[in-house]
């Protein structure tokens, strides 16, 4: 993606020939994608192309038929304690007897080592981050007693409690109001102000353009990737999507509104 003065080998991220395939059917095919920079990047493309399959592949939680998923030089899975998840909520068993806080408080134990339990440090830090999402005021209540907005924002207040330096986040503005939507991405810029990288899979093609910095348009391959400016072009969408999208016409004469008045 964008160029730095950092060499391949201390990329943040890096994917190389990724290949997954269910009853050897490829949905994610030679995948090769390297972030540099911190910043928000979305994963943008049509259902059943792979979105949600490629991180949690790069993550380890869905095996690759091929390929090697690095982070800052190192393979991945000697890095997860500085990776945060945020998976879909379809894929959470919102009837777990686990209040708010407790949930958010799991974030803070992969700091914590084998055998030490959680303090008051941690429990502070708990609350920090259930204030940063506005659920402070939820902390004691069962998770499944939420809506689906405050169900996100918990899970989002325990990605910040792992203080993680890189984040994958399955759709996290799927099935929620547009005041939950707001708090996710200024809750999302502050991190990316911070120095973090946040690599969102998103659905929403009105918003690439105001929300993130680098856009990855995925069809079982990347078809490409890079700056928001650049990439999200009327042409890339109609080639990641082809005639799969009902509103696509209108969106690439969005797109090229915007890029004409900028």
């Amino acid at each position: 993606m964008t160029e730095s003065a950092e060499n391949t080998n201390s990329a943040i991220f890096d994917i190389h020939d990724m290949t997954v395939a269910y009853d050897r059917r490829p949905v994610l095919w030679n995948i090769d994608l390297t972030l540099r920079n911190p910043g928000l990047v979305a994963i943008v493309g049509p259902n059943g192309a792979g979105k949600s399959t490629m991180i949690r592949a790069a993550m380890g939680l869905v095996p690759m038929v091929s390929g090697a998923v690095r982070a800052w030089g190192a393979p991945i899975s000697s890095q997860l304690t500085r990776i945060g998840y945020v998976p879909q909520r379809g894929s959470v068993d919102w009837d777990f007897p686990i209040s708010v806080f407790e949930t958010v408080l799991m974030g803070t134990y992969g700091s914590l080592g084998w055998f030490r339990r959680p303090g008051g440090v941690q429990r502070d830090l708990t609350m920090q981050c259930l204030e940063r999402v506005g659920m402070q005021d939820f902390a004691q209540r069962q998770i499944g007693q939420l809506s689906g907005g405050q169900q996100q924002r918990v899970f989002l207040a325990r990605a910040l409690a792992q203080q993680a330096e890189l984040y994958f986040m399955d759709e996290p503005m799927a099935g929620v109001d547009a005041a939950t939507e707001r708090v996710v991405f200024k809750l999302l810029q502050s991190l990316s102000d911070e120095g973090r990288t946040i690599v969102v899979v998103h659905h929403d093609l009105r918003t690439v353009s105001e929300y993130f910095d680098e856009v990855v348009l995925l069809n079982v391959r990347i078809v490409t990737s890079g700056p928001v400016a650049t990439t999200f072009t009327p042409a890339n969408l109609q080639a990641t999507y082809g005639g799969r999208l009902s509103i696509l016409d209108t969106m690439a004469d969005a797109v090229q509104k915007q890029v004409e008045t900028e």
